[in-house]
């Protein structure tokens, strides 16, 4: 079944010609004015899962999706801080556990319906009621972030209600991320399990079409309630192969290229690109599976931490564009970061007494690697230089490649019986989305979650549950801060990298910049 939408109009058709065009300039000399006037072509690192803002965990699909929704917040540009979007203010109750809601007057819809508080009751009732109508049009894998609302009640048109069975501290910070985008009800129930291939929001931008593996396009909202878009389209174009997204950006086949690999950036320093940077809450990592294999000994996951040259990594592989990190809480998160945690040295001598001490020399461990995704951090060099690493102490590691959606596929449902190691890579709102989704024993992939090493420390849960629902941030630091030490030590990860985001655009595009979040936010972003 063809879920394309048939009625795009010229901007939609002059993207599809860009597309087309695009090819012809590969290969050629730099040919910037091959894309046409208004419409912005976007490389991206892989083709999106869905359009569906409750089925999706990749910032590849975040991208896209915060151009076609809104939530009742969003981050202030340039800041994790929330400010108000679909929802104009709010109040929250004296214990921590009412929020209430005023909405926006005057939005509507893609499809011309007006957005009110029945709308946002029916989201959070289709990702949260398991015996809603619609609850099973997708995985709803990032729920957790809302694991704590009991009710929401729309008040009257334009005020809604959450109620929460206790205080959540990162509660607004989540309202924020994509898990929290509003969609269409009546799209939803008209399109069911499709709904991702047919997404219909507020945003400034709407649906036009999705060619898989060529482009999804959208369009410019004529309707949308603040300032109007500043293109009439944009394309995402997934190019899975960095070298071929660099040919397409040196071409002039695309206009903007995220995530570019650090060995490229030299190729674009020039007055016809323009090179932006950003620091933001990420972290590269190797999930080890502490659940059976040679890693579910504590003295060989604190072996593969020494045995990993993480500083050539780093300077060699990244040219730069990161550092080492010391732990699961990205340095960014300045509040909650241990600064007094230090990465593990690079010790094969360490790594090798460890090993003997476990009696695993000579164990063979399977590396499943990503071609690329988001975040990744050119994984698949990356990857070849930890398995030299590995073998050079002893391990014997043996590499499985896969495309970024189906490697995620293999991944998250968990590494059992499969793998005993795997890249990944987060950006996340808050210190506690990525211990919380990832590293707590209630989070392993048979309970819904994303700790796919099964990692398990009874401390580690309690410490996690008591910062989520302490108000007070300097209580949280402390929790967090406790939770880094122990994690550290356990070690059911090998803690690689902090990267910094970078994108390139054409000397065409202008007002873009990149946001700490990692989305990227086109509405004020003109292409002459």
């Amino acid at each position: 079944m063809e879920l394309w939408n048939r009625s795009r109009g010229p901007a939609a058709a002059a993207a599809l010609a860009a597309i087309l065009t695009s090819a012809a300039a590969l290969g050629t000399a730099p040919a910037l004015a091959q894309t046409p006037p208004g419409v912005l072509i976007v490389g991206q690192i892989a083709e999106p899962k869905s359009l569906d803002p409750a089925a999706v965990t990749a910032v590849n699909d975040f991208r896209i999706l915060v151009n076609l929704y809104e939530g009742l917040v969003k981050y202030e540009p340039g800041t994790l801080e929330v400010a108000p979007a679909l929802a104009t203010d709010w109040t929250i109750s004296e214990d921590g556990t009412e929020y209430t809601f005023t909405l926006r007057e005057g939005v509507t819809f893609h499809d011309g319906t007006p957005f009110d508080a029945g709308a946002v009751k029916f989201n959070f009732d289709r990702m949260l009621d398991e015996s809603h109508p619609f609850h099973d049009t997708g995985p709803f894998p990032l729920a957790f972030f809302f694991s704590a609302v009991e009710s929401v009640e729309a008040v009257d048109p334009l005020t809604v209600k959450f109620t929460l069975s206790e205080p959540y501290a990162p509660f607004l910070s989540n309202l924020a991320y994509p898990t929290g985008l509003i969609v269409l009800p009546a799209a939803v129930e008209a399109a069911g399990a499709d709904f991702g291939r047919a997404p219909v929001g507020t945003g400034p931008f709407k649906f036009a079409e999705w060619r898989s593996n060529e482009a999804v396009v959208i369009e410019k909202n004529p309707d949308y309630w603040g300032d109007p878009a500043g293109t009439e389209a944009v394309v995402f174009r997934p190019i899975t192969d960095a070298n071929t997204r660099v040919a397409e950006m040196l071409a002039g086949g695309i206009d903007m290229m995220v995530e570019v690999p650090p060995v490229a950036l030299s190729q674009f320093q020039s007055d016809d690109f323009t090179v932006s940077e950003q620091a933001g809450p990420h972290l590269w990592f190797l999930i080890l599976n502490a659940k059976d294999g040679p890693f579910a000994d504590k003295r060989v996951r604190q072996a593969a931490n020494y045995a990993i040259n993480k500083e050539a990594l780093v300077g060699d592989v990244l040219e730069g564009t990161a550092e080492v990190a010391a732990g699961p809480t990205p340095p960014a998160f300045a509040w909650a970061h241990d600064d007094a945690l230090e990465p593990y040295p690079y010790d094969p001598d360490r790594a090798r007494e460890l090993l003997a001490e476990a009696g695993a020399e000579g164990a063979t461990l399977t590396f499943y690697v990503t071609e690329g995704g988001s975040g990744m951090l050119d994984p698949v060099p990356m990857g070849t230089a930890i398995q030299a690493d590995l073998n050079a102490v002893g391990l014997d590691v043996k590499i499985e490649t896969y495309e970024w959606n189906t490697f995620l596929g293999e991944v998250n449902p968990g590494l059992e019986g499969k793998a005993d190691m795997a890249e990944m890579a987060w950006m996340t709102n808050d210190p506690d989305t990525l211990p919380f989704l990832a590293l707590r024993t209630d989070a392993w992939p048979d309970k819904g979650g994303f700790n796919s090493g099964y990692y398990s420390n009874p401390e580690v849960d309690a410490l996690l549950e008591k910062a989520r629902v302490s108000t007070d941030q300097g209580e949280r630091a402390e929790l967090y801060k406790q939770m880094q030490q122990i994690v550290h030590d356990d070690a059911p990860w090998v803690f690689v990298a902090n990267w910094k985001q970078n994108a390139v655009t054409s000397s065409r595009v202008e007002n873009f910049s990149l946001e700490p979040s990692f989305l990227l936010m086109l509405k004020d972003v003109v292409k002459n």
